[in-house]
Formats: C-alpha cells, structure tokens, sequence
C-alpha cells in the first residue's frame, strides 16, 4: 500500500479511521475477494488516492476477515464506500460507480482551498492567534468568495473578541437563507441579539430594583439579558421563567420567547434546555 490508503482491520480501524478523520477525510471500502465490481473499483480507488496526494485517505476493508466491522456499519452489501469526517459518515456510495462520479463524489468531501483555509484559521484562533485567524479568513474569502461558513467563521471569532458590531455587519452579509439557517449562525445569531441587549446595564443595580419591587418585570428581562450575554444561563432562565409565572402576557410574551431564544443559543443536547423545557411546560399550563 502507499502513504495514501492502506488495508485497515477490527484491531487498527480507530487510529486509522475515526482518529484520521478529525485531519482528513477518510473513505471506507468495504469489499471482499470475491467480489466482481470490488475488483474494478479497489483499483481505482488506489489510483485516485495517489492522485489526490492525502487529500483523502483510503481504508481497504476486506469483510470476510472483518465481519464485525460490516455489521457495525451495515454492510448489506459489497462494494460499498462510506466517507468519514470527524469521526461522522457525511456521504456513502454502493456499486462500483464509474470515474468522474467518484471525482464528484470527492469533490463534495474534500475540503476547497478556502475551506482548508478556514479550518486553519479556526485551528490558529484556538491557539490565541486572533489577528492572523482573521487574516487568514481573508485569505479564504479571496479563494472561494461564496462559502458563507468562512463568513460565519470571521463572525464567531469577532463577537468572541468583542467586536459585537462587526460581528453584526458580517453576519448580515450572508444573504443565502441555507446559510443564515446554519446551526453555527443561528446560535451565533441569537448570542449577538443577547449581547446587543446586555451591552449596557449593572446586575447589581437590577437585583436592587427587582429586591425592591418584585413585580418589575422589566429589570428582571433586562438582567436575564444581560446574564445571557455574561453567560449565566441558568440565572437568566430563572428571571425568564419568575416573568412567566407573574405575567404570561408580559412584553408580548416576553418570557416565553426569550426562554426559546436561549434554547437555540444553547442547543438541544444542553442538559438546561431539556430541564426548563419542562419547567416551562409545567408553567404554561
């Protein structure tokens, strides 16, 4: 085998599958030896590895010697190729397909150059660099000018530097409504509207008022803004929730919708999403 693809088993599939994937796509082709299409689209394959010099990996997988593997991943039957990225199957194909639709199928795995950029960009952010994250974003938007991800991207680490207006204009740039539906923007979306809200305003001072007058609906919105931007999430949901248990109809329900409001900032899989989701059942009814 070569740099570029190798014969992968039970023993070695997580270091040379789901571990590589998290650097570079990975494609899985599960064949067998006695496999007709398997012996005209193995070749291939290798060749178009070589070609693509570690644009993507090749793992050979021979199910015969390697039965549990293809149960895992539902083999019914061979050839079939699974691509693999962080550690995910994005995309599959069954049957030995003929060449340019297998350079098609690639071409929607494999990261652009502006994408690659991106990614290093991001990967150059977490190491403290933010003024070259940025250059380097730049860079990628020269490249491949319609990937609103590097847009988002500039977005999140702007907002995450404090630069909340700039943030703003960027994200108001995508104009793609797939884009602007993207989990990433959405989230981003919802954080910036909390931060725009919360930019002014003491906690201290707000407590004080709601101390003095428990009834003022309006200073207890306005801290659950201001603690969602500081990232007190759970303080803000229960200020949110104290405003629907006095008044439904508070600030055309303000409550409730500022409540689904950080539910998208934090996403579905956060433990407080699912706790006050009950909470504002119960309180809703």
């Amino acid at each position: 085998m070569t740099a570029f693809a190798a014969d992968v088993n039970e023993a070695d599939f997580q270091q040379e599958v789901i571990e590589r994937s998290f650097q570079t796509p990975v494609l899985v082709d599960f064949w067998a030896t006695w496999c007709g299409p398997c012996k005209v689209l193995k070749p291939l394959l290798e060749k178009l590895a070589q070609e693509y010099q570690g644009k993507f990996f090749l793992a050979l997988v021979e199910t015969e010697a390697n039965q549990q593997l293809a149960m895992n991943y539902g083999i019914r039957g061979v050839p079939t190729v699974k691509a693999i990225v962080d550690g995910e199957i994005v995309d599959e194909f069954s049957g030995a397909l003929p060449e340019d639709k297998i350079r098609e199928f690639l071409d929607r795995i494999i990261p652009s150059p502006g994408e690659a950029l991106r990614l290093d960009a991001e990967e150059i952010y977490r190491q403290g660099d933010t003024a070259q994250a940025l250059k380097r974003l730049v860079e990628a938007s020269t490249l491949d000018p319609r990937n609103d991800k590097i847009r988002i991207s500039a977005a999140a680490i702007m907002f995450e530097s404090g630069g909340i207006s700039a943030a703003r204009r960027m994200l108001d740039s995508i104009v793609d409504p797939a884009s602007r539906n993207d989990e990433q923007a959405v989230a981003l979306l919802a954080r910036l509207e909390f931060a725009e809200k919360g930019a002014t305003g003491d906690p201290a001072e707000l407590e004080q008022k709601i101390a003095g007058d428990e009834n003022d609906l309006a200073a207890r919105l306005e801290l659950a803004n201001l603690l969602v931007a500081r990232q007190q999430y759970e303080s803000a949901l229960l200020q949110l929730l104290e405003i629907i248990h006095r008044d439904r109809n508070f600030g055309d329900d303000a409550g409730r919708k500022t409540m689904l409001s950080v539910f998208t900032l934090l996403g579905a899989q956060d433990p407080l999403v699912s706790k006050y989701r009950r909470l504002l059942a119960s309180a809703l009814n």
